[in-house]
């Protein structure tokens, strides 16, 4: 038992070494950072957590051959897109929230399921579930519909630009987008991690619903992040790693916003924690949530203001609530199949 705590504490604290990840950085914050900067500039910040969902794009495929990062991104944008749609339309309908909840729940096992077929990487829904629940929680009228399609897919091509951009500098000729991954078969493995992403979601949900009332969409997105990964311990350690850099996050946001900094400011910082976040997203989850987590909070508080300290504790004890659920049901699924396997 204690070898076991050991290694999943070594995993934790675990740092993989560099790999040129400054130049994912680069990217990631040219396609947040512009659009947000455009958006400044014609005062209409209240748009900009639709640019930075599509910017969102950018962080798919960050390792892979070009071809299939940019068919991934442009898959991934769609997709975000889409979920930005879904749940502008739960708000302007004013669907309550835990039927809100029930459909971003199937939003995020249908996106696991395409993740899983198509390889995404990062793999999952984490991105989605954020898409549909923040959009899903801002109040909106009929015409935010056009407001995400335009600044959202605006956003999704821009980082795409970025991409073949970058490419084309780097490699010194315009690149071809070969296809090298194939679609995984959707079976028996990828239908379980659909049931367990869902469960897990509504239960987060459900939980921060009742318990924090807010922003309860934090939950589904703590439960996503801690039943991803290829086996229960993988899940454990991230879901560790998540909770502490949440934490540390939290306090780092609660400095930033004590500032009262105007916009732009707030929004250049927003762009050094983009590439600070990918620095160490693929190194460290712990340490790329110190970088998220302000983030995330910066880029709600930009689109839709509300009390600095409400934001900070409902970020905090949501997050709480989703691991919490989400680690529950990751190993309540491993336990099943092993009885399963055993029997």
């Amino acid at each position: 038992m204690s070898t076991s705590r050991g290694r999943i504490w070594t995993g934790v604290i675990r740092v993989a070494p560099y790999d040129r990840d400054h130049t994912v950085a680069i990217r990631a914050a040219i396609s947040v950072g512009v659009p947000l900067i455009v958006l400044w500039s014609i005062g209409r910040l209240d748009l900009s957590i639709y640019a930075s969902f599509g910017a969102f794009a950018s962080l798919y495929g960050r390792t892979d051959r070009i071809g299939d990062r940019v068919r991934m991104q442009v898959a991934a944008g769609a997709v975000v897109v889409a979920a930005m749609l879904i749940g502008t339309a739960l708000s302007v309908a004013d669907v309550p929230a835990p039927f809100a909840i029930v459909v971003v729940a199937v939003v995020a096992s249908m996106a696991t399921l395409l993740a899983y077929a198509t390889q995404w990487h990062p793999p999952g829904a984490l991105f989605i579930v954020f898409a549909a629940g923040a959009t899903a929680s801002i109040p909106a009228e009929g015409a935010r519909f056009g407001h995400v399609l335009v600044v959202g897919l605006a956003a999704v091509v821009f980082s795409l630009t970025v991409t073949l951009v970058s490419e084309t500098v780097t490699g010194r000729r315009i690149p071809r987008l070969t296809r090298t991954k194939n679609r995984m078969p959707v079976g028996a493995v990828a239908a379980e991690m659909a049931l367990t992403v869902a469960v897990a979601t509504v239960l987060a949900g459900a939980a921060g619903l009742l318990l924090f009332h807010a922003h309860w969409y934090w939950a589904m997105v703590g439960a996503v992040a801690a039943v991803s990964g290829p086996h229960v311990k993988a899940r454990v350690i991230r879901g560790l790693q998540r909770l502490i850099g949440t934490l540390l996050g939290v306090l780092v946001a609660a400095g930033i916003l004590a500032l009262g900094m105007p916009p732009l400011a707030v929004i250049l910082i927003a762009v050094a924690l983009q590439a600070g976040a990918e620095l160490f997203v693929g190194r460290n989850y712990a340490i790329a949530m110190v970088f998220i987590t302000p983030l995330a909070l910066l880029m709600v508080q930009l689109a839709a203001p509300t009390t600095v300290g409400v934001l900070l504790t409902d970020r905090l004890w949501e997050t709480v609530v989703g691991i919490v659920a989400g680690t529950a049901v990751a190993v309540g699924s491993a336990l099943i199949r092993g009885r399963r396997q055993r029997a």
